[in-house]
């Protein structure tokens, strides 16, 4: 565990329909659901309850439009500004982009993607996408200059990368890192990594 972070608060966005449609994202964008609006509202519900009462936590989004939606969903009863930083934005997938997962199987035969790899793993092997490697870099770039409890809203992969990065574990024990919407993941010097729920 990285104790020279700061605590972290990490949201991952709220349903997309393209998350409903199973499509991949990456750096393009769709508008939330209206589950994807409530968990947003469900997680500033939790914010308040966590750290309505502090004046020392500042909150930063991916400025993707279904983070920054989420990020203004809920934190709008705490009345907190947010700063937008692109570090936090989501992989970039390439030509994967807009794809289901059946899309990418078929389009990319050689790959050899199969439903039995690890769920996250071969999201990192786009031909003309972002490596982990490359995101592993500006998701430690983000970490370094942090100087404040952050609240800071992002997507999956980037969501587990940046928890990976903050614990000081590697590719693999990342896979292990539990995910989802609607959740907050608190990572704190003092506590660890504990998922906070509705």
């Amino acid at each position: 565990m990285h104790n020279e972070f700061p605590e972290i608060f990490v949201v991952r966005h709220g349903q997309t329909e393209w998350n409903l449609a199973g499509r991949y994202q990456g750096s393009l964008d769709s508008p939330l659901t209206a589950k994807g609006c409530r968990q947003a509202c469900d997680v500033g519900a939790m914010l308040l309850r966590e750290v309505g009462d502090r004046n020392d936590v500042v909150a930063t989004s991916s400025p993707q439009g279904r983070a920054r939606r989420t990020a203004d969903l809920a934190l709008a009863p705490l009345g907190w500004p947010i700063t937008e930083d692109a570090r936090l934005r989501e992989i970039a997938f390439g030509a994967w982009e807009g794809l289901t997962k059946q899309g990418i199987h078929a389009g990319w035969p050689e790959l050899g993607l199969t439903d039995a790899q690890a769920p996250v793993g071969w999201h990192f092997k786009s031909p003309d996408g972002e490596s982990y490697a490359d995101v592993e870099r500006r998701v430690d770039r983000f970490l370094t200059d942090l100087t404040r409890p952050s609240v800071v809203f992002t997507h999956g992969i980037l969501s587990m990368v940046l928890r990976a990065r903050w614990l000081g574990v590697g590719a693999q024990d990342m896979l292990k890192l539990p995910g989802g919407q609607g959740v907050i993941f608190h990572l704190s010097p003092g506590r660890g990594h504990r998922m906070i729920e509705k």
